[in-house]
């Protein structure tokens, strides 16, 4: 899996929704594409969110996909351990 850059495509920056991560270059929110996934699909969330392109959607779920990754290599090691 190819490492993404977090900075590129999320922001969280104090002025902004008072450093709550957004998409970068808009004010959406991260967590909405999250809810949005519980009941819909990414594609009711970029009709929704217009500002937000499928590549910033594809790159913050490579993120969460990565942290996670992260977290279940170390639970195991630790868990061996």
């Amino acid at each position: 899996m190819q490492h993404i850059s977090r900075s590129q495509y999320i922001l969280s920056d104090p002025d902004i929704l008072g450093g709550t991560p957004v998409f970068a270059g808009t004010r959406v929110p991260i967590s909405i594409l999250f809810e949005y996934l519980q009941q819909s699909t990414v594609e009711e969330f970029l009709k929704g969110y217009p500002h937000v392109t499928r590549e910033m959607v594809n790159a913050v779920l490579g993120v969460a996909a990565q942290r996670f990754e992260i977290r279940t290599h170390r639970l195991a090691y630790e868990s061996a351990a």
